[in-house]
């Protein structure tokens, strides 16, 4: 029975094996994306799972509305029971918004409406499309971790290298300091603090986003977008930059002890070409597979930053769709949040691929 079973999954799994022993390459994003499908998939079920673990649901959310508004217009305070949902009127709601039905099967509904028909429901409090909701937010959250993203790779690189040629002097430990304090300080006690900067010294606002659409001016708003978001931008480069570049510091000072740059000196080559044309490209591999992770926690810590300084970000739309506890947007922007981050992934597992054939290969 044992060899059947062994037999039958090589069966099965034979036409992959030819697959990748000639397209090596293909196979390898092939699974990768396959991988990140599976993923989502799970991911959007223990959301529905944890959403159904929380205390009541956004209908009784709904009645205690009614009721405290009910009080506040009633004099004396009492409860006028005619604007007051019924017990039958709450089971129909919760017929409508399928909230009377097992998280798997209103997981699986959400999942085949998203599929077949492309769509991501309404918004069960402002009945808006969800799609429309995260459309709006999605550029701006985009374009903040991104621009985060290239401000601490490129001065992680630029300091690392060169902090690698000063190892153990003075200047060195200082920086390496400095560079340990700022990874460990609390990101959301640093973003209190500088908006409290900004509101006594009056120097930068303490809003991260203009008052005025991009319509209205678009040359006029970019100058007033990038000194809104400086603060917001400094915290999180403050936050990102010390690991990343004790990392790419580490790589270097790692490869600069390796036989090859012996052989190379050896050979007169110039210490320059020797730290650029060799040792760097060999820090390429490590940052790439730290940059998804780095996006990661860029997009997670976006949410305390867009709450924080009223950024409209996806962020801050995640934590009042959590609060009104709207499963729809909830679930939707958690979705998008973690594909996001997982193509993230996906892309630097592909970039590996690209730069080391032995990955591709299987043979690291």
């Amino acid at each position: 029975m044992k060899h059947f079973f062994e037999n039958a999954v090589a069966t099965v799994f034979a036409p992959w094996k030819r697959f990748r022993e000639k397209k090596p390459l293909a196979s390898y994003i092939l699974s990768r994306f396959l991988t990140m499908i599976v993923l989502l998939f799970l991911l959007g079920l223990v959301m529905f799972a944890l959403m159904a673990l929380a205390p009541g649901d956004i209908v009784d959310r709904m009645m205690t509305q009614q009721i405290m508004q009910s009080a506040s217009g009633t004099a004396g305070g009492s409860v006028r029971t005619d604007t007051v949902f019924s017990n039958e009127q709450m089971a129909a709601l919760r017929a409508e918004y399928g909230l009377d039905q097992p998280f798997f099967v209103q997981y699986f509904k959400w999942l085949s409406r998203v599929v077949v028909h492309r769509d991501l429901g309404v918004s069960l409090v402002s009945r808006a499309p969800v799609s429309f909701l995260i459309k709006s937010r999605l550029l701006n959250s985009v374009m903040l971790n991104l621009l985060s993203l290239v401000f601490i790779t490129f001065f992680s690189f630029l300091l690392g290298v060169y902090f690698s040629s000063k190892a153990g002097t003075r200047l060195d430990v200082a920086v390496t300091f400095f560079a340990l304090f700022f990874h460990a300080f609390p990101g959301i006690l640093l973003l209190i603090l500088l908006q409290l900067f900004a509101s006594v010294t009056g120097l930068f606002p303490v809003t991260a986003y203009p008052d005025f659409p991009f319509s209205l001016s678009p040359g006029k708003f970019t100058f007033s977008y990038l000194y809104h978001v400086f603060l917001p931008l400094f915290a999180s480069f403050l936050g990102g930059v010390g690991g990343t570049m004790r990392m790419i510091r580490a790589t270097m000072l790692d490869q600069m002890g390796m036989p090859y740059i012996m052989a190379l000196r050896s050979r007169g080559i110039s210490e320059k070409r020797v730290y650029l044309n060799h040792a760097f490209r060999n820090t390429l591999n490590p940052y790439i597979t730290g940059s998804a992770n780095l996006l990661a926690s860029l997009f997670s810590g976006s949410l305390v930053l867009e709450i924080i300084f009223a950024y409209p970000g996806i962020g801050r739309l995640m934590y009042e769709a959590v609060l009104q506890e709207d499963i729809n947007l909830v679930l939707a922007n958690s979705m998008f949040i973690s594909f996001l981050v997982l193509a993230g992934m996906v892309a630097s597992d592909i970039l590996l691929a690209l730069v080391d054939p032995r990955i591709r290969y299987g043979t690291q």
